[in-house]
């Protein structure tokens, strides 16, 4: 199975996207088009916050919600394993793996948790002075989200802040996703908006528009698009993703590509 979201997707009825299309309000960087190769179950009670996949596979899994927030591993089968709960005071965002670590944010308490990548005990704790909305992990460094314009660079070991980076032209930035080639990519909160940015600069190299994804009129309470992770074997020539959303009850398998025309 596979169609593309511009052909068939928007609910304005849009046409596809046409070869050299840009966003003017991230410096004209180009567009690419949305193919869904495959909808997988969601487990719609899940308030996803934040989505990154592990190196057998994997994903792994943090939610939101005081009282509900959650982190663990599950597979395409929708099988979880190696679930934890998040104290009732903690609301739960982004999540990262790094090396043998696992880190977890909370939205408003500035804390961040360190785990054990296999088991996701909690290790260790540390302090942040702003939001923590998405992270994700580079070859040294972790890059974390705060619902601004910022991408904050944090020490994998300490969580310690080693730079920022302004992104132009926007701001809300969320759930994070790191990929082999440098680049990250973010969800834009509270829109159907993914950047491609060069983390070196803040500079918007591609813009994806996933409207028709999940429209919201068939989301029956659903919320936002919020998760985003790389489908293994993936590249810069082959951009695959895993797509899903805040009580969404489906995860799509997406490619992102440029416009054939």
């Amino acid at each position: 199975m596979a169609f593309s979201l511009s052909a068939c997707g928007a609910d304005d009825g849009a046409s596809p996207i046409k070869p050299g299309t840009t966003a003017k309000e991230y410096g004209d960087a180009p567009m690419l088009e949305v193919t869904v190769d495959e909808v997988h179950s969601w487990d719609k009670s899940a308030f996803t916050q934040g989505l990154e996949t592990a190196d057998d596979g994997r994903l792994l899994v943090g939610t939101g919600l005081y009282g509900e927030s959650k982190i663990y591993y599950t597979n395409l089968e929708g099988e979880k394993s190696g679930e934890q709960s998040l104290d009732k005071e903690l609301f739960g965002e982004g999540v990262a793996i790094h090396g043998d670590t696992a880190w977890q944010l909370t939205w408003k308490e500035h804390t961040a948790i360190k785990r054990d990548a296999r088991t996701l005990d909690e290790v260790d704790r540390a302090d942040y002075e702003t939001e923590g909305w998405g992270l994700c992990s580079q070859q040294d460094r972790l890059v974390m989200s705060d619902g601004s314009g910022t991408l904050t660079f944090r020490d994998p070991e300490t969580f310690a802040k080693t730079g920022s980076v302004e992104v132009e032209g926007t701001d809300q930035l969320n759930e994070l996703e790191c990929t082999a080639d440098g680049k990250v990519w973010a969800n834009v909160w509270q829109t159907d908006t993914i950047l491609e940015i060069a983390p070196e600069d803040g500079k918007v190299t591609h813009v994806v528009d996933t409207a028709g994804l999940f429209p919201a009129a068939q989301r029956d309470g659903a919320d936002v698009l919020n998760g985003i992770a790389v489908v293994p074997g993936s590249s810069p020539d082959d951009r695959r993703f895993y797509l899903t959303g805040k009580l969404w009850d489906e995860m799509y398998e997406v490619r992102f590509k440029e416009p054939q025309g």
